[in-house]
């Protein structure tokens, strides 16, 4: 594979807080590496340096000749103009028929519906589609994505997974969703100190970098002990002083200095740091904590959903599904008393205590200091019974004492997340209701947080679009589908399957016209492109109806439907390049 791009010696600081230092890193074509690390290691700033939004401190960025480059941050804005609009303006070399060509197939593949809707009127999920689609508009050879997987819902996850696949473009995505990145990238790096380079990189997908790095860290640790036995030795024969100072002594001398060197170095690598996140129960032994009974909601005249029924006990963790709109943090809300159903009833046991996570950080001043936001009393919190100084509390979560001036406004997304969490530590709850509590989160806090519920003995009710986290932890699923009746399954991986089975709602695909014909094809390549809109049409038809007999069929004749659908989505896309290809050759 050719080098597309090649980072030596990057350094880059902000004040006095290193990101990283001396950094090398390349990426060939085909590669779609995943680019991992802790809140704070500098994963964005680093893409923003390879596309030239920020400079680094030292070193150089070297790319190939002609390199065509495209970027993806986390939070797109656009003008007021339409989506084709937004999308031609990106192309200034090509002509505006061309161009709308181009954007047409990018809208229809991210299944826009409407090619001239207004940004303002899309929701979170579709800008992010949008800006995607945006940086493909470029035909570029590298995509620089920064958490692209943020505001997308569950089926935007999937369309992005697919997507990524079928594009001949090499990508560096900046991820926290383990599922999205085990089911995408073939190369794995990850920035993080306690590598001797600053950065770990590994061939394969998600699992694989896992075993490697264990591999790595096992043999790191090990090289520390091997290090300590030969530096203990060497400073017994330091302390004995040898008086003849001859040029061999020397020599040892230095070797042992530069030993004892290389131990403090691979010391500090070893030691991580995680946050410490326990939630606290009331230790309630009431078997039906909430019984809720035929709930149904209706806002802004549309209904979300109704006839829902839950009952949760100690040790249930319920996790809530639904595309984006069907009302899953409107049902979290009335289950925590925050909103009223408009019918059905929720009970409570006698003096329950609940703790709400709120995923828009509504309850964080932004103008308060983390002094104040971590411990509002005072200086001093009680967690679990004894007194804590606000200082050792904020070590918890991975904050320095002298940050505790900062104001909440200068915080990034994952600290404001872990503010939150911290205040969730200090409340005894026999409830616990998160709604995407992992945002922002780095990999290390989210495990950290699924260690915390798999152990809390109280019930948890989880809305996230993090499917590794709801896989590992819950114990039932509800989904819910707008208007329709909820259906409960007992894993996340029950569900994922009969949403796979599910005849998918038919979208109002628009497919650009053909530009005039500027040169003269033969008249078979002509006849096939005019033809070219009624084949698409046709099967995508075809897969729809085949999506339709699936679910009718027994499991044997489904295994034999599903080869089928995977046979014509090929043919679909062949059939999305061969389109290209004539209105191209048209030119």
């Amino acid at each position: 594979m050719a080098l597309l791009l090649s980072l030596h010696d990057i350094s880059k600081s902000f004040g006095s807080q290193k990101l990283f230092e001396h950094l090398s890193l390349s990426i060939n074509e085909g590669d779609r590496m995943g680019l991992g690390g802790p809140n704070g290691a500098g994963k964005s700033t680093l893409l923003k340096i390879l596309y030239g939004i920020e400079d680094s401190d030292e070193g150089h960025v070297a790319k190939k000749q002609g390199l065509r480059m495209s970027y993806a941050g986390q939070s797109p804005e656009f003008p007021a103009k339409p989506l084709e609009e937004i999308l031609i303006k990106e192309v200034p070399h090509l002509s505006e028929e061309d161009a709308r060509v181009r954007a047409h197939i990018l809208l229809d593949k991210a299944k826009f519906p409407d090619f001239m809707a207004l940004p303002a009127n899309l929701s979170g999920g579709w800008k992010k589609r949008l800006d995607i689609v945006k940086a493909w508009m470029r035909e570029p050879d590298l995509v620089l994505l920064d958490e692209p997987t943020n505001h997308l819902d569950l089926e935007g996850i999937d369309w992005l997974e697919n997507f990524l696949k079928k594009e001949r473009v090499a990508c560096l995505i900046v991820s926290h969703d383990r599922r999205f990145l085990q089911n995408v990238c073939n190369r794995v790096a990850e920035l993080h100190k306690c590598f001797p380079d600053g950065v770990f990189v590994s061939d394969g997908n998600w699992e694989t970098f896992l075993e490697r790095k264990d591999e790595f860290l096992k043999g790191q640790l090990e090289r520390e002990r091997s290090l300590a036995g030969t530096v203990r030795d060497e400073v017994d024969w330091l302390r004995r002083s040898p008086k003849a100072r001859t040029t061999k002594s020397k020599s040892r001398i230095d070797k042992a200095h530069n030993l004892i060197e290389e131990l403090q170095n691979v010391r500090q690598r070893n030691t991580s740091q995680k946050a410490e996140l326990q939630f606290a129960a009331s230790e309630r032994e009431t078997r039906n904590l909430l019984v809720a009974t035929n709930l149904s909601k209706t806002l802004g005249g549309k209904l979300l959903f109704r006839g829902v029924n839950i009952k949760l006990s100690p040790g249930t963790r319920l996790g809530i599904v639904g595309r984006n709109g069907t009302g899953k943090t409107t049902l979290l809300k009335i289950l925590a008393g925050e909103i009223s159903q408009d019918l059905g009833t929720v009970k409570y046991a006698q003096d329950l205590s609940l703790v709400y996570f709120d995923q828009h950080r509504e309850t964080l001043d932004p103008k308060s200091t983390l002094r104040e936001a971590l411990s509002p009393q005072g200086d001093f919190v009680r967690f679990q019974g004894q007194e804590m100084h606000v200082n050792g509390w904020a070590k918890k979560f991975l904050f320095s004492p002298e940050r505790l001036s900062l104001p909440v406004s200068c915080l990034s997304g994952g600290e404001k997340a872990r503010i939150l969490m911290a205040g969730l530590m200090l409340k005894p709850a026999d409830l616990l209701f998160l709604d995407e509590p992992t945002n922002d989160l780095d990999i290390p806090t989210l495990e950290v947080i699924e260690e915390s519920l798999l152990e809390f003995p109280g019930a948890v009710v989880l809305i996230t679009h993090d499917r590794y986290l709801m896989d590992k932890i819950c114990t039932q699923i509800l989904a819910l589908g707008e208007g329709e009746e909820p259906k409960l399954y007992a894993d996340y991986a029950q569900w994922e399957a009969a949403e796979k089975a599910a005849p998918k709602q038919k979208e109002t695909i628009k497919v650009a016209s053909a530009p005039p014909v500027k040169k003269k094809l033969s008249y078979k390549d002509q006849k096939e492109l005019d033809g070219m809109e009624a084949s698409i049409a046709s099967l995508e038809q075809e897969i729809a109806s085949l999506n339709t007999k699936a679910l009718e069929a027994d499991s044997k004749k489904q295994l034999e439907i599903y080869e089928q659908m995977g046979l014509s989505q090929k043919r679909l896309d062949d059939l999305y390049e061969r389109w290209q290809y004539l209105l191209d050759l048209s030119k």
